[in-house]
């Protein structure tokens, strides 16, 4: 709750609250009528949390973590409740031992291994924000300052995370809430394809 209080969600905390305050105290004073099995199951039902209200995010970033424009292998799938079921980041196509770069300059807040995974978690410098980056293999330290596009790991093998194909897993947090990780990119980044070499017509060749 502490984490939704400082993304401003202060109705929705307070919301939250009372909703349970409900779920405990309604059933208890309805035991004695002999409607507990009822009382009970519609006031956890009331009481289900629905997911904060959307944030902004802030468009800073300046490069992909990975490639130029990597596939987008499972996106982002918001849960409809706090603790439901959904896809909290972003899924990105990479090869092994990939170069893994920072989004946007930013203090690394965690370089290391999270249930046998490597991961790279970078405080975004301006922001409450946080992003986060797995399996990595990390090749900075916490507390290190890096600038966007900056290389912060590679890319570690083996991952099941996307099943038979390597990848990685993008994350964004403000507090303990989860945000869609593309919304760091600008319309120019997240749009733009791979550069291509066009040819020079009209135009003499120097001499010499």
């Amino acid at each position: 709750m502490i984490g939704r209080l400082r993304d401003g969600s202060v109705m929705w905390a307070m919301r939250r609250t009372m909703r349970w305050m409900w779920a405990v105290t309604v059933p208890l004073l309805l035991t004695a009528t002999g409607t507990w099995a009822w009382s009970w199951s519609w006031a956890v039902a009331w009481a289900e949390d629905p997911a904060p209200p959307p944030a902004t995010v802030p468009a800073i970033g300046r490069a992909w973590p990975v490639g130029v424009r990597p596939p987008v292998l499972r996106g982002w799938e918001p849960p409809a409740t706090v603790y439901g079921r959904g896809h909290r980041g972003v899924d990105l196509g990479a090869a092994p031992g990939a170069e893994v770069r920072a989004v946007a300059a930013g203090r690394v807040l965690f370089a290391g291994r999270v249930a046998g995974r490597g991961v790279v978690s970078v405080q975004l410098t301006g922001t409450d924000l946080r992003a986060t980056y797995e399996p990595v293999t990390a090749t900075v330290r916490k507390g290190d300052e890096v600038a966007a596009g900056e290389v912060v790991g590679t890319v570690e093998a083996g991952g099941a995370h996307c099943g038979a194909r390597s990848c990685v897993h993008w994350g964004l947090l403000r507090g303990d809430v989860y945000l869609d990780p593309l919304l760091l990119l600008p319309p120019w980044l997240l749009n733009r394809g791979p550069s291509r070499l066009l040819p020079v017509l009209g135009v003499p060749l120097p001499e010499g």
